[in-house]
């Protein structure tokens, strides 16, 4: 079983910052891969940002500069600073990881429960 868990999501103006955090948690063998997904209002979830483990990060363009993805592999926990927010990042944000349970299964994708993200103009 394993349990991703978001925190640090609210209200904030326009021009603002937050910082997301997810912490997984459970029968952790290897993790991949950690990030972050949202889905705005009447919309479809989308890639905002992800950290593979080896170093690599990607953002999705309308993010980019703005956001910043980082990890604590100790504490198998993924982070996203937001700044400079906008309304259009109101979104339900999810916390994701591709990750082993063992090492003799197919390492599979696991989401959090959403944290909410509400930029006012």
């Amino acid at each position: 079983q394993v349990q991703l868990v978001e925190s640090g999501g609210g209200l904030v103006q326009t021009g603002g910052s937050l910082r997301l955090s997810c912490a997984a948690s459970g029968n952790i063998f290897e993790i991949y891969a950690m990030g972050w997904h949202r889905q705005p209002p009447g919309k479809q979830r989308e890639l905002v940002a992800v950290s593979v483990s080896g170093g690599s990060t990607n953002f999705a363009e309308s993010v980019s500069g703005r956001f910043n993805i980082s990890r604590d592999n100790a504490k198998n926990m993924v982070y996203l600073q937001m700044n400079s927010l906008k309304p259009e990042d109101t979104a339900v944000y999810y916390c994701n990881a591709v990750l082993k349970t063992s090492a003799f299964v197919t390492a599979r994708g696991y989401w959090g429960q959403g944290t909410q993200v509400t930029v006012s103009s």
